[in-house]
């Protein structure tokens, strides 16, 4: 199998990445290739805002070897001390301030777990948003079979992408990687310009997209690029759930929508609702990719028939390893802590995510249900709603909502939705915020709305 620097050879010959000479960014490769000679496996955290040089410092690092950390450059320093306390690296690599800090760390050798692998890895960040730092450890194979299994779902020998969406994170990895295996192009377009309308005159009707919910919110906001958005071949939609109303708005103005299911650990997706479903009103995740296998478990582990509530397990050639540095016990099922069915066409309906669950008076609530029945008020501009600890009921449902103006009060929302929901699904608690803690893939951190409930109790 050729290492991605000499498929990157192969690729040079046209430019595949708009806006970039191909022949500049192989030399740029091939210059840093030469700077990473260190004999053995060395841990290189990549810490780099340019994605040109981001791409080039991936391909030569790993093509050399090496175990490589997509970091991201924005990360505050509790978490670049986790990192750096996690991996104890050999090198950070790139342009950032804590480049020139790594050097205080003490560094470790490959661990023992990883000494036999056959091969070298790639650590994908995830986990951010609870607090908690992990890598999920991937590799190219691994990588190689999510792109495989898109091109087959999708019938599209060659995959052109549209990436708005940050390298170091798994959603914008596998833009690059569909393009470059694919034999595909890829334009790197960051969001900011995009919101601006700079690149609006650009055709990009035979572009794959990835958008997460926010960003697919701001674009149907403004009707020069919701008209731009509805000319892509697909705009996959992913890394948060979206909700009902988002994708309403999307069918409206004949979005070619492909919501997706899928994670760091499994290299992105593995469920996917073609834009055809979507558009003839299906509101499911999708069907299950070739390379994947989803089944509906219940809590002791036994396979429910359609279509029954269960904990989804799942099976992917392009499951991580494990997280960095322990290996999956289990190499071929993987749990991820979310709920759904399969219905009886086949389709995945996501219902939400097990720990999320709130209990209430011996009931199951799951927030999902609740966030899009408030946002159907028209009353709020963001909502996320979790359980709180109380002494009587176990926990509490509890919304904290950003209003659309002052003059909203929670009394006012909840007479709106009284009569849409089972009673005990209605908060008995509202917080109103100004802003909602949510990270660049729109996912609720909800360590940070846990630590505002505490606020609000405490002061008021």
């Amino acid at each position: 199998m050729k290492t991605p620097i000499e498929y990157l050879k192969k690729r040079s010959k046209n430019n595949w990445i708009l806006g970039y000479d191909s022949l500049e960014f192989l030399a740029l490769t091939e210059a840093l290739f030469d700077e990473f000679t260190h004999p053995s496996p060395q841990k290189i955290l990549l810490v780099e805002p340019n994605p040109i040089r981001f791409l080039a410092g991936l391909i030569a690092a790993y093509s050399r070897g090496h175990h490589v950390f997509l970091c991201n450059p924005t990360w505050g320093s509790s978490e670049w001390q986790q990192v750096f306390n996690l991996v104890k690296p050999d090198l950070v690599w790139g342009n950032c301030e804590y480049v020139q800090q790594y050097d205080k760390m003490l560094r470790s050798p490959v661990p023992k777990s990883l000494e036999n692998q056959p091969n070298n890895l790639m650590m994908i960040p995830t986990g951010g948003s609870s607090g908690k730092m992990r890598f999920a450890m991937h590799t190219w194979q691994t990588l190689t079979a999510s792109v495989q299994g898109f091109q087959e779902y999708f019938q599209v020998s060659q995959v052109n992408s549209i990436c708005v969406l940050p390298l170091y994170h798994v959603s914008g990895l596998m833009q690059f990687m569909r393009s470059f295996i694919s034999e595909g192009q890829l334009l790197i377009l960051p969001f900011s310009e995009l919101k601006l309308g700079k690149l609006c005159d650009f055709e990009p009707n035979e572009f794959f997209i990835s958008l997460v919910p926010t960003q697919l919110q701001f674009l149907l906001s403004k009707p020069i690029l919701t008209n731009w958005l509805s000319q892509c071949q697909t705009v996959l939609l992913g890394g948060a759930p979206a909700w009902t109303e988002l994708l309403q708005k999307a069918r409206f103005h004949h979005i070619k929508l492909a919501p997706s299911y899928g994670m760091t650990e499994t290299a992105s997706q593995i469920v996917t609702l073609k834009p055809e479903n979507f558009l003839s009103g299906n509101n499911s995740s999708g069907q299950v990719l070739p390379h994947a296998k989803v089944k509906i478990c219940s809590a002791d582990g036994q396979i429910l028939s359609s279509p029954q509530i269960g904990k989804i397990s799942l099976e992917s050639s392009s499951l991580s390893l494990g997280y960095y540095p322990q290996l999956f016990p289990d190499a071929k099922n993987f749990y991820p802590d979310d709920m759904g069915f399969l219905d009886q066409a086949g389709y995945l309906n996501i219902v939400g995510r097990d720990s999320d669950k709130i209990i209430t008076g011996g009931e199951n609530v799951f927030p999902g249900e609740v966030e899009s029945v408030i946002r159907a008020t028209n009353l709020v501009i963001d909502v996320a709603v979790i359980g709180v600890k109380d002494s009587y009921w176990g926990q509490i449902v509890t919304a904290i909502y950003i209003p659309v103006n002052f003059h909203i009060s929670s009394q006012q929302i909840q007479e709106a939705i009284i009569d849409k929901i089972t009673r005990y699904k209605l908060p008995k608690l509202w917080i109103p915020i100004k802003k909602m803690p949510r990270n660049e893939q729109g996912k609720l951190n909800r360590q940070q709305l846990q630590t505002l409930v505490i606020q609000y109790q405490t002061t008021n």
